[in-house]
């Protein structure tokens, strides 16, 4: 199956999303989404929809990853936090732009097919662990960026404490599927300033103890 015209018709359509970052959207350019996406399912791999992965988790539409990672304001000498890796479709673009990508997921079999597909495209700056992401990786601390891939109830402290002075979390907040935002917060000198890019739709943020361990 030829992805070339769904991929350039998608590249297209990431400008109506909000993305004009040139480096954003060539990295998500760079990327066959067709790797992430279940075999069933992969004629939908460059439609600008949410699609299931299994274990109650989604990989999340183009655009909306594409207004996360230019919200980061990324380049290479960065060091970045992923918490849920889910397929790793958005990890791969993190390692396309950052120095090097942490990545945690709870879910041990969706974290293992990832790793898989990190290893099938050679990217040797993600380093991987399957855990409770809602801790963050202290062992890593501290990060210039942060990003949730899943919706907290509110900033998670932890991972807000691990960001470097002037370090960015993007993060979706509310449990609410209909109310959700996505916030961009910012570490400065005393304390925290954050403000709102758009609304959303994201599986809830779950701790391991909580949720599925992996």
């Amino acid at each position: 199956m030829n992805f070339d015209h769904s991929k350039a018709l998608l590249v297209m359509g990431l400008r109506s999303a909000g993305v004009t970052d040139r480096n954003v959207m060539a990295a998500i350019e760079s990327v066959p989404r067709e790797l992430f996406v279940p075999p069933v399912l992969r004629h939908h791999a460059y439609a600008d929809v949410t699609l299931p992965i299994g274990h109650e988790q989604t990989l999340s539409q183009p655009g909306i990853v594409g207004v996360m990672t230019q919200a980061l304001d990324l380049n290479d000498r960065m060091k970045v936090l992923e918490v849920g890796t889910g397929s790793g479709y958005q990890t791969t673009i993190l390692a396309r732009l950052a120095r090097r990508v942490y990545t945690v997921e709870r879910h041990k079999p969706l974290l293992q097919a990832a790793e898989a597909r990190f290893e099938e495209l050679k990217l040797r700056n993600i380093t991987s662990k399957c855990g409770d992401g809602t801790l963050g990786w202290e062992a890593q601390n501290p990060f210039d960026r942060v990003i949730v891939t899943a919706a907290a109830l509110d900033v998670p402290p932890v991972l807000a404490d691990q960001l470097t002075l002037g370090g960015v979390m993007v993060v979706p907040i509310g449990y609410d599927s209909e109310f959700q935002t996505i916030l961009r917060v910012v570490r400065i000198e005393n304390g925290f300033d954050t403000s709102e890019l758009r609304d959303v739709r994201f599986v809830p943020l779950i701790p391991a103890e909580v949720g599925e361990a992996g």
